[in-house]
């Protein structure tokens, strides 16, 4: 008979099991964990988004109850290094109960609340306002700072304030600022906002649970799922400017669906233009008897065909009504007039007076970049081949800039050993004399399928590259057989290289083992 086991470790903690209290804390017992589930959270939403906007949380606790009461509780902030004076919001308190009284707050669905619940709304709106006048009157340098709504935590009002950098998050183009529904809630004027937004609502909602913050350290919601409902949040906008309600349009479904359907095989490309029937800025070419709603999708794809360089589809938001043009001079602040641009399969653009407001790609939205960053550039050839030579440096800059230029797209690989592998790969490439590429031989040599092989030099040696390398877990369905191939590729490589993956859809990603390290 066996001897039973000697028990070498001590069993699993069941799930709920209290975590051990901290030493010491200033608000409650979890806020650091809970700060530091917030961050990761935010690192990976807005670096998604752009990765110079640097997020950084930080939590923001004011007293509860009245200053002159004993045992009041004193502003906090977590972590108390974060650069802020606590003294500067010592009358937040003060200030959100005026706003409380000044703008109650209102919603359709009130009647179904408790009156315990309105109140709860109110002071978590009327702090935030509160707060967010002190940030912005506070001189903060190069940072902007976002504060959320508050949530009630033992002695404090507690909210998480975003803090991202003040000159990357400028310089996207954004729609008219301080706007709200007709229910009184505030109307997001970019996806990064949007993005912002929906933040502060995953922090408020776990917050809220009967113990604050755990529902981000157990469950937090993935990046790409948080920043879809950013993108369908900021859709909304559009619907409500054409006087639609933003809860049955679902414009950010409605465009992903049209823009995923081919017709006759062949991928949507065209334009949507969305503004009331008779706007001053529209002309119609011919109308529908009929107008076809947007929900109907195939209907919708196949009107698509009809359309060309400068006539569109004219709808209102519900319905096509008609194809037409845009005329005369659109006065931008009016905000009637937007414009979806089918690029290519899967992926389109709203627009507002010209400008790109958002990209969606299979589903997944984004904010509009430059093709390409100099700067950048130079640094990851600094970085990857240690190249620091000028004369080099605006060769291979000339190189990904025409490139970049390559509308079906293409894939561009920098590697130290562009001879090797080229001898490795010749049974799926097409090998070539070495030759340095000028913006010529680019435009010829990325005109069909594959990757071109080039090294640091600007010397390239095959093309029409058929790449290798093994599964990585930092690839994304999101994306197509270009960019994770090129994934695969760079983080397989024994060898320093760099990869510039030009999407069909006009995105340019510059692919380096330290930014695969980084995600």
């Amino acid at each position: 008979m066996l001897s039973p086991l000697p028990l070498l470790a001590a069993p699993p903690v069941a799930f709920g099991t209290p975590l051990p209290l901290p030493d010491s804390f200033s608000i409650w017992p979890y806020q650091a964990r809970f700060r530091q589930a917030a961050q990761l959270i935010a690192n990976g939403v807005f670096e998604a988004l752009d990765e110079d906007l640097d997020p950084y949380v930080l939590l923001l606790a004011l007293p509860a109850d009245e200053a002159d009461e004993p045992e009041a509780a004193t502003v906090c902030l977590e972590p108390a290094d974060c650069g802020l004076d606590a003294h500067a919001f010592g009358e937040a308190r003060a200030r959100g109960r005026y706003y409380q009284l000044l703008q109650p707050w209102s919603s359709p669905d009130a009647e179904f609340m408790s009156e315990d619940m309105i109140q709860r709304k109110q002071t978590a709106l009327g702090l935030r306002r509160a707060v967010q006048e002190i940030f912005d009157d506070l001189p903060t340098g190069k940072y902007l700072h976002f504060a959320g709504p508050a949530v009630r935590v033992q002695q404090h009002f507690v909210m998480a304030v975003l803090r991202l950098n003040r000159k990357p998050a400028q310089a996207h183009p954004t729609l008219q600022k301080n706007r709200y529904y007709t229910d009184g809630r505030f109307l997001s004027y970019s996806l990064l906002m949007s993005a912002i937004l929906r933040f502060h609502e995953e922090c408020y909602k776990s917050l809220t649970e009967p113990e604050p913050g755990s529902g981000l350290l157990v469950r937090p919601r993935e990046t790409d799922e948080i920043i879809r409902s950013a993108g369908k949040l900021f859709m909304d906008t559009p619907a409500q400017d054409l006087g639609m309600n933003p809860a049955t349009a679902k414009l950010f479904a409605t465009c992903n669906t049209i823009s995923s359907l081919r017709y006759e095989g062949a991928e949507g490309i065209g334009k949507l233009l969305l503004a009331r029937r008779g706007h001053p800025n529209l002309s119609e070419v011919f109308a529908l008897t009929c107008p076809t709603p947007l929900t109907d999708y195939r209907a919708v794809r196949k009107l698509l065909e009809m359309t060309t360089q400068d006539v569109s589809l004219l709808a209102d938001g519900e319905n096509v009504y008609a194809l037409g043009r845009q005329v005369g001079q659109y006065d931008v602040s009016r905000e009637d007039l937007f414009v979806i641009n089918f690029v290519t399969h899967y992926a389109w653009e709203f627009q507002h007076g010209g400008q790109v407001l958002m990209r969606a790609h299979y589903g997944q939205p984004s904010l509009p970049r430059t093709r390409l960053n100099r700067a950048r550039f130079r640094r990851d050839l600094k970085t990857t081949f240690h190249l620091t030579d000028n004369a080099k440096v605006e060769r291979l800059w000339d190189v990904v800039v025409e490139a970049s230029r390559q509308k079906h797209g293409t894939l561009l690989v920098i590697t130290t050993e562009a001879l090797a592998e080229a001898d490795r790969l010749k049974l799926q490439c097409t090998l070539i004399e070495p030759v340095p590429l000028t913006p010529l031989i680019t435009r010829l040599v990325t005109a069909i399928d594959g990757a071109v092989l080039l090294d640091p030099e600007s010397y390239c040696y095959s093309i029409g590259v058929i790449l290798d390398g093994k599964a990585s877990g930092h690839g994304t369905s999101t994306r197509g057989a270009r960019y994770n191939s090129a994934i695969r590729y760079v983080e397989s490589s024994p060898y320093p290289c760099l990869a510039i993956v030009v999407s069909e859809d006009g995105l340019v990603d510059v692919i380096t083992k330290e930014s695969l390290r980084e995600e």
